[in-house]
């Protein structure tokens, strides 16, 4: 059996903080969640699943297939193992690969020879086939091996991501400390935003939250912008079934928002970033982009979410200045915020209580190694008429 047929498990790498969200996706794309891990979710497919994933998953990072699982006590028994394995079956004599890891065995000090030693068994054993070694080093752009080897029980996989799925190719122009497309796409599922009502991100930098918004609400696959995947180098890649995933995907591909994206910034440069990236993303005609105060932002009064990306001292600006920005979030949720949920995504705890306002939820997650939260406010006044349809069907993760 062809291994593009054979199913495998397949574990699909996050941030901390995102697996429940990354749990929801998988189960939408009717696949099996196996176990959930801190920064991880397990399923089961066969590599034309792991196509699927790379392409419509908005919160992972790669997407990986498992090849095989054996024991290894040192890198003796790892090499023998892997050179067992048919890699002529799989890989091209004229190709290229890369090896990465995450190793924790006692024998090894230096993750680096646990690489060598798995590459070498694999080259050495296309070597006795073919006759030559493909070349190999640290490019992730050709085919892609991950070695999982912790204690004695070592799994190799395919990474058929290559590049991380953060990366979806529309945003040219990134600024200073942006957000991950991922961990974004996953502080918007964890809002009531479906694409009715009003999405309005003020601070929006380079438009990642709004863009992300804009995509989640067309349910435009994240991976359409991608021209290149690690799945695409492995032996047998089938071509027309990508063609026919990727057809579909543009094919479901809503035309058009019901509700109203808006975002803005107080620097010009930010705001023509922003722009340029959903055009790139080809979202653009679905935000309304504005240079101005956080403040001065409007606010239909439909309803729907604020969301709010500040700085917060770790990087960016002036602790003292940033206390004041925090009060002043909170002013404007309150003046303007009736009918909305705010939210705000921050790494600091202690500029958010200056905020002023009685959180509804406290939601970790981390931005790199940064533990943050995303502070939800509810500020329904009265009768609470205007409520987002997303939130009625209680369709999103909790």
């Amino acid at each position: 059996m062809s291994i593009w047929n054979s199913k495998s498990k397949i574990l699909i790498t996050c941030a901390k903080g995102i697996p429940p969200y990354l749990q929801a996706e998988i189960r939408a794309a009717n696949l099996p969640v196996l176990a959930q891990l801190e920064a991880a979710v397990e399923t089961e497919g066969t590599l034309i699943d792991a196509m699927a994933l790379n392409l419509g998953i908005r919160t992972g990072q790669r997407v990986l297939y498992r090849i095989e699982s054996f024991r290894a006590r040192n890198v003796d028994d790892l090499y023998r193992c892997l050179s067992r394995m048919p890699w002529e079956e799989w890989l091209y004599d004229k190709g290229y690969l890369t090896v990465t890891s995450a190793v924790n065995n006692p024998t090894i000090r230096d993750n680096r020879f646990a690489n060598v030693r798995c590459k070498d068994a694999i080259v050495d054993r296309m070597q006795q086939n073919y006759g030559r070694r493909p070349d190999s080093g640290p490019d992730r752009s050709k085919t892609v091996i991950h070695l999982y080897w912790k204690g004695s029980e070592a799994s190799v996989y395919f990474d058929t991501s290559g590049e991380s799925l953060s990366k979806r190719n529309y945003r040219k122009i990134p600024l200073l400390a942006p957000m991950q497309e991922s961990l974004a796409a996953a502080i918007v599922m964890a809002t009531p935003w479906s694409g009715y009502g009003a999405f309005i991100n003020p601070m929006c930098g380079s438009g990642t939250l709004a863009i992300e918004a804009a995509m989640m609400a067309l349910e435009k696959a994240p991976g359409l912008l991608r021209t290149n995947f690690g799945f695409m180098h492995i032996k047998g890649f089938p071509l027309s079934e990508w063609q026919n995933l990727r057809g579909k995907a543009r094919e479901s591909t809503k035309k058009s928002i019901p509700g109203k994206i808006i975002a803005t910034d107080i620097s010009e440069e930010a705001v023509a970033a922003a722009e340029q990236n959903a055009r790139t993303a080809g979202v653009e005609s679905h935000i309304a982009f504005g240079v101005c105060n956080y403040d001065h932002t409007s606010v239909p009064e439909r309803g729907g979410v604020i969301v709010i990306n500040p700085p917060y001292g770790e990087r960016l600006g002036d602790l003292n200045n940033l206390g004041e920005t925090y009060r002043g979030v909170g002013d404007f949720f309150k003046q303007k915020g009736r009918g909305y949920r705010g939210y705000v995504f921050t790494g600091n705890l202690d500029l958010a209580k200056k905020i002023g306002l009685k959180t509804r939820r406290r939601i970790p997650f981390y931005n790199g190694e940064i533990e943050c939260r995303l502070l939800e406010y509810e500020l329904y006044e009265g009768s609470r008429k205007i409520k987002n349809a997303k939130e009625d069907t209680g369709s999103h993760v909790r």
